[in-house]
């Protein structure tokens, strides 16, 4: 086992690598041509490994284009299914937590609406409960109003316990927009809070990432600092889930 900084790996495998790196940005099959300068390299070239990974089920070949076969789909299938959503994303809130001087929580979808599953303190904590299992107010959060944000009506109206707070369809579609939830003073005076949605691979909000702070030194600005990480780390981690922002957009 080579435990070295920069163990030694095989080239040829990298390299080859690099023409389904090129399927899996552009979704779609292409022509040979089109497929090796998306993988930045020579069609002479490219054509070995795709007649390699044809043999092996990787790529496939159909009117003259390729595309992923049906051991990538497999592969993707399988490693889909190891992959915990809140496993996945507790390291990234302790790190969040440190680069942003504010505590970041993981809320879910539970039985009665947004519930804390794992908080990661800053530095200096906000003093609100935030232990796991909290319920968070649909409308007075930037998580519950994420997930009405993202979630069918039906799935929210069962959770919604404040029908008098009044949320616009207008101000939900914002939030979409955006890629945040913002709520300032909302439940506890002095605490505010922006959330950042997490999507799996069908395009399914599955968690929130939720930073919380003194509405003091809480920078709530959609192009500040707190809100391009969270919508960093999101984003990073619906890609781990299989979500695709181009597929999103087309479907929107």
């Amino acid at each position: 086992m080579d435990n070295s900084p920069n163990p030694r790996g095989i080239q040829s495998i990298e390299v080859g690598g690099q023409l389904l790196t090129a399927l899996v940005h552009h979704g779609r099959p292409l022509a040979l041509k089109d497929l090796a300068a998306a993988a930045d390299m020579a069609a002479a070239k490219a054509h070995p490994y795709l007649v390699s990974f044809i043999k092996i089920g990787l790529v496939e070949q159909d009117a003259g284009k390729y595309g992923l076969g049906p051991l990538a789909l497999q592969l993707g299938l399988i490693s889909m299914q190891q992959y915990d959503p809140v496993r996945l994303a507790t390291p990234r809130i302790e790190a969040l937590a440190q680069e942003i001087g504010h505590t970041v929580a993981i809320a879910v979808w539970g039985n009665r609406g947004p519930t804390i599953v794992r908080v990661a303190e800053a530095p200096s904590p906000v003093h609100i409960s935030m232990r796991h299992g909290t319920v968070m107010s649909l409308r007075g959060t930037a998580s519950g109003r994420l997930f009405m944000a993202h979630l069918p009506t039906a799935t929210t109206a069962a959770a919604d316990t404040e029908p008098g707070r009044p949320i616009s369809a207008h101000s939900l579609a914002a939030i979409r927009k955006a890629g945040l939830a913002s709520a300032q003073d909302g439940v506890v005076m002095g605490v505010s809070a922006l959330a950042a949605p997490v999507f799996d691979d069908q395009g399914r909000i599955v968690l929130s990432l939720t930073a919380i702070g003194p509405s003091g030194n809480f920078n709530l600005a959609t192009d500040g600092p707190i809100a391009v990480a969270l919508r960093r780390a999101g984003a990073a981690l619906s890609q781990q889930l299989g979500w695709r922002a181009d597929a999103a957009t087309d479907a929107a």
